[in-house]
């Protein structure tokens, strides 16, 4: 069957993710299978595979992620070296924006010159304009095959739950990061009166110099595999989300909602400004709110899933395949595809 001449023919790529061993693979990668293209992760860097790995895949566009394994310093001028030789278009997603941005990303883009750098951030865009980095906002998302609502489970049902990191190193480093505001607003006043947090996530039995608060040893539950993190949201009546800055949210927002969660978050301006408090989510400015609003909620368990059923309808746009179509169609209007 023929196509008429107005028809669009969508072009499939070959999308090559500089990843190895991370969670990433399962978010952006997989938004740009979902969109039809080609995908394929590298694992490991070494000076002797990648080449290799270049030549057979032949991908139109090259991408990597943050801050993980293969960004050591050799590697990021392998990535470079390699990209500019390929003569393969080069894209920065820097989710490490804005606390690092001088410490890590910046050093890392003069380091590796992608051709473009999508920023978490969207006051930095401008910034990077301004150094003569093309750059657009890119927000986190969600992947459909994981973060969806599930069957309650036994192991992993609690009223109260969160899945995140401690981080106290981040806490002890960074002590005006919006983190240490979130969790005195959403944790501390729940461990003052004794009331029973699931902590899902490592290093919660380190961050006790800054909330001044014991987590009893029985609340705490350690490492979750990132697959496994929709059966929390599925299994409990409230989740608390703690966001890094009040001008962006954090990834586990979007997965939450996703899944089907009840989230419990603090009170920002980017928060409001993307979901309708008290229809998609609740939110809390104050540890006496984040008390009121607890106790109102796991004594209403069917406004919880109410609310929670309305958000995963306003979250769907939100998927990393429409991450992907949309950094493509940034990467088309700008001329690097």
């Amino acid at each position: 069957m023929y196509r008429s001449i107005d028809e669009e023919v969508k072009i499939i790529m070959r999308i090559l993710f500089f990843l190895s061993g991370t969670i990433w693979g399962h978010t952006l990668p997989e938004g740009f299978i979902e969109a039809g293209h080609q995908v394929k992760i590298t694992g490991p860097l070494n000076k002797q595979t990648l080449p290799k790995i270049i030549s057979e895949f032949k991908p139109d566009l090259s991408i990597s992620i943050g801050w993980g394994q293969e960004q050591t310093i050799e590697n990021q001028f392998l990535i470079r070296k390699c990209s500019k030789e390929s003569k393969i278009p080069h894209v920065y997603w820097s989710i490490e924006d804005p606390a690092f941005t001088w410490t890590f990303s910046l050093p890392l883009i003069q380091r590796v010159q992608p051709d473009f750098v999508f920023s978490l951030c969207a006051q930095r865009v401008e910034y990077y304009k301004r150094m003569g980095i093309k750059a657009a906002h890119m927000d986190f998302g969600f992947a459909p095959k994981i973060h969806h609502n599930v069957q309650c489970e036994e192991n992993y049902k609690s009223s109260i739950a969160i899945v995140a990191n401690g981080y106290p190193d981040v806490l002890r480093n960074y002590p005006d990061h919006y983190r240490h505001d979130s969790i005195q607003t959403l944790i501390c006043p729940l461990l003052k009166e004794n009331i029973r947090i699931d902590f899902w996530g490592r290093h919660w039995d380190k961050v006790k110099p800054f909330i001044k608060y014991d987590i009893p040893s029985e609340w705490i539950h350690g490492y979750l595999p990132y697959k496994d993190a929709n059966k929390v949201y599925s299994s409990s009546t409230i989740m608390l989300g703690l966001q890094n800055y009040p001008t962006q949210l954090t990834q586990r927002t979007y997965e939450i909602l996703a899944s089907g969660g009840f989230l419990l978050t603090s009170d920002t301006p980017e928060v409001r400004r993307l979901y309708e408090p008290g229809k998609e989510l609740i939110v809390s400015s104050s540890p006496e709110e984040t008390l009121e609003l607890v106790e109102y909620y796991l004594n209403n368990p069917d406004e919880c899933r109410k609310i929670a059923k309305v958000a995963q309808l306003k979250v769907e746009g939100n998927s990393y395949k429409h991450r992907a179509e949309y950094m493509l169609s940034i990467l088309k209007d700008e001329k690097i595809l």
